[in-house]
């Protein structure tokens, strides 16, 4: 599919059609192919004309495909610059996400103007939040902060999105994983109208609580499971 994409890509508006490939086709056939379907509970309902900033916990290489599939609005990524140097993707990723290079202050603060013309455009934006995410043994990362301050500084809400079976089913260290369904949690906006920067740390808390408090608390306990699978793994190696 790349010729087409990059085709698209070459066109002022060529993000719409090619997120509707992602999306419909690339994304789906990726994940079916895998032996995945996918399960949506929305929590909430939300406004198809709004933008917003979706984040969600990140623990398996899967979650750019399913985030494609659950997300309940069109969306850019924000993603790390280091990504371009992926043969192909890395074409298409840097002309369809918005890319930063966490070692340059310049490139942290240029992503709130490109963000905006995202906005501008009627998509919502995806982060990615947690830290040092690829280690097995941790349910959930600590969040930067990037996230957050994008929030406050558009006034955008954030939707917080909860991935409950993507480290179990597909980690990172793939020796352990099998396919099957893959469930997303889709909760209520957090309203950032009228939030200054000194609400930014307690807005970036009130989402990992929520996300951590699901994961903790789902009755299947598949990403608990997850951490207790890696570690008998890595003890029998």
């Amino acid at each position: 599919m790349f010729p087409l994409l990059a085709f698209l890509l070459i066109f002022p508006d060529g993000y719409r059609p090619f997120f509707w490939i992602a999306r419909n086709v690339w994304s789906r056939l990726v994940l079916f192919g895998m032996g995945f379907k996918i399960k949506k509970v929305f929590k909430t309902n939300l406004d198809p004309e709004m933008s917003y900033l979706l984040v969600a916990n990140h623990s398996s290489y899967i979650d750019i495909m399913l985030m494609f599939v659950a997300a309940p609005n069109p969306f850019v990524f924000v993603g790390k610059k280091e990504l371009v140097k992926i043969p192909f993707f890395g074409y298409l990723y840097k002309r369809a996400a918005i890319m930063v290079d966490r070692s340059s202050s310049k490139s942290r603060h240029g992503v709130y103007g490109r963000a905006r013309k995202v906005l501008d455009k009627g998509y919502s934006v995806c982060i990615f939040p947690e830290k040092d995410y690829v280690d097995e043994s941790i349910l959930l990362n600590p969040f930067k902060k990037g996230a957050f301050r994008i929030a406050v500084e558009h006034q955008l809400s954030i939707c917080p999105m909860v991935f409950l079976d993507c480290k179990r089913k597909f980690p990172w260290n793939t020796t352990h994983g099998y396919p099957g369904l893959l469930r997303v949690d889709i909760h209520q906006p957090m309203l950032t109208a009228g939030l200054t920067e000194n609400d930014i740390a307690e807005l970036q808390q009130r989402t990992y609580d929520l996300i951590r408090t699901e994961l903790v608390n789902d009755p299947q306990q598949q990403a608990l499971q997850a951490i207790d699978a890696w570690k008998k793994a890595t003890k029998t190696t």
